[in-house]
Order: C-alpha cells, then sequence, then structure tokens
C-alpha cells in the first residue's frame, strides 16, 4: 500500500477516535475543561509510555527536533484546552467542526514552515473555509454569545499549528511514538497544577468516561500523528471531516442534538472547500505538469 492511501486510511481511523473522544467529554458532565483534558493525556501518556519503550527505550533527535517538539506539545496543549471548552458549550457538531479548520491552518503553517507551496487557489480555499465557520460561530456584539464558538475556532488554528509541527518533525525522522508521548507528557505537566489545586470530585461513572475518553484520544492521536508523517497535509486532510458525520451521528444519538440550519450551510462551505483543494492538489495540478512537461 501506498503511503498516501496509509496517510488516508490513518486520518480516517483518527477521526472517528476524536468523534467518541469528544462524545466522551461531554458525557463527563459538568467538571473543569483542565481536569478533563489532564486525564484525556494522562491515558495518552500511559499508552504512549509502554509502547516507545517496548519498541526503542532509547531516542536520538536530530539537532533542532526539540524546539519542534515544544511547539507541537504547546500548540497541541492550548488547542485541546480551547475545543474542549467548546465541546461543553456548543453543539456537538459545531464545536467538532470548528476544530475541523485545523487542516487548512495545517497548511498554511506547513507552507510557512517547510516552504511547501501554496498557490492562489488554495489560499482561497482557506479563506473560504474561514467563511463558512463564521455561518457556524454565527458571531455577534455580546461576547457572551459567541466566545464558546471563538475559542473553538482558536482551538482549530492550535491544532493546524500543532499538526505542522509533526509534519515538520516526521520529515526530521522522530519517532511517531515518541511525538505522542512528549506531547502527552507536557500537556500533563502543565495541567497538573490546576489539578492540584482545583480538583472537583468525581464519580466512578465519570472517571471511567474519562478513562474512556482518553483512549479514544490515544488512539486518535497515533492515528493523526503516523498519517501527517506519511504523507503531506494537502493529499490527505480532506478525510479528516469524515470526523463530522461521526460527531452528527454521535450528537444525535446520545444528547439528541440537530445543528440549525445554518450551522449545516458552514459544514457544507468547509466541507466544499475541503473537497475542492483535494481535487485541485491531486487532479488538476498533476494534469497541468503533465501537459506541460
Amino acid at each position: 500500500m501506498g503511503q498516501k492511501y496509509k496517510g488516508i486510511l490513518l486520518i480516517i481511523a483518527s477521526a472517528f477516535c476524536f468523534a467518541f473522544m469528544n462524545a466522551f467529554v461531554r458525557l463527563a458532565g459538568d467538571l473543569p475543561s483542565v481536569q478533563k483534558s489532564f486525564f484525556r493525556n494522562f491515558v495518552a501518556l500511559l499508552i504512549a509510555c509502554v509502547i516507545f519503550f517496548r519498541k526503542h527505550g532509547t531516542l536520538t533527535l536530530r539537532r533542532g527536533s526539540l524546539l519542534f517538539l515544544f511547539l507541537r506539545a504547546g500548540f497541541g496543549t492550548i488547542g485541546i484546552l480551547c475545543n474542549y471548552y467548546a465541546i461543553d458549550h456548543l453543539v456537538l457538531s459545531d464545536a467538532s467542526m470548528l476544530n475541523k479548520m485545523s487542516p487548512f491552518f495545517t497548511i498554511l503553517f506547513s507552507w510557512i514552515l517547510l516552504h511547501e507551496r501554496l498557490r492562489p487557489v488554495q489560499g482561497l480555499a482557506v479563506l473560504t473555509a474561514f467563511a463558512g465557520s463564521l455561518l457556524i460561530i454565527k458571531p455577534s456584539l455580546d461576547f457572551a454569545d459567541f466566545h464558546a464558538s471563538l475559542l473553538g475556532l482558536t482551538g482549530g488554528i492550535c491544532a493546524g499549528a500543532a499538526y505542522a509541527m509533526v509534519r515538520v518533525l516526521g520529515q526530521k525522522g522522530v519517532d511517531k511514538t515518541f511525538i505522542v508521548l512528549f506531547f502527552s507528557g507536557f500537556s500533563c505537566l502543565v495541567t497538573l497544577p490546576y489539578l492540584i489545586f482545583d480538583f472537583h470530585p468525581m464519580t466512578l461513572l465519570q472517571f471511567l468516561i474519562l478513562i474512556g475518553a482518553g483512549a479514544a484520544a490515544a488512539g486518535g492521536q497515533f492515528t493523526i500523528t503516523a498519517a501527517y508523517c506519511y504523507a503531506p497535509a494537502k493529499e490527505i486532510s480532506v478525510y479528516d471531516y469524515s470526523q463530522i458525520i461521526f460527531a452528527t451521528a454521535l450528537g444525535f444519538l446520545f444528547f439528541r442534538e440537530v445543528p440549525d440550519v445554518w450551522s449545516f450551510v458552514g459544514y457544507g462551505i468547509i466541507i466544499a472547500a475541503a473537497v475542492g483543494m483535494f481535487w485541485y492538489n491531486n487532479y488538476y495540478l498533476p494534469a497541468r505538469e503533465s501537459r506541460t512537461s
């Protein structure tokens, strides 16, 4: 199987895992986003430690890799906290859709960091997707009405930056499992002080649900990290939008949520931009280059 097709299968698998993670986060109930984030990352950390030390036990990093590991971990942590807040305050599919702005920002950051060429059509697709996100956010002069949506979009931007760092680390040959391990450990350390000083007691059911969220998140992290190491974002990112299908189904199944008309229009615009960019990158450009060569 080619590298691109491995990336496609892995990114669909990650979308499935992250949809369940979001549902578990909502099912955990009225707990602080930071506390939910800690347990999500702690489970992923344990899993990553077991896999890494069974496979390697030692690691050699190329020069400059450590900076991008910290950038990946920092952007990823901010992205999770924003996303979890949005999940608790928005329709599940809306929160997922705002987080799925990340592939567009991955392409932008890959252009800045890796000098992967960004053509005008690709830039237009990013702007179109942003316009679609505004229909989901529904900006208002009253900040209280849309701050959760704004944080959801911020989470998508930070996730995009984090996945661009994953692409950089993949090109530098950093082990995929170690990338997940470093990120999970960093996030746990950052959120631990809050957990110590403002811990909210949990029922056994809430604890088990958060363990489930952590397991789903670990599956999503491993598969999406591998996906972006196998193939460029512009070739596989469109398949990440399968999460919206999973999220909408889970939102209706568990919470009886149905997005409003404007949200569906926003979904359509963002997905259309993603599909258009995929077609342009994988069919139009190769055909034009073959004609001019």
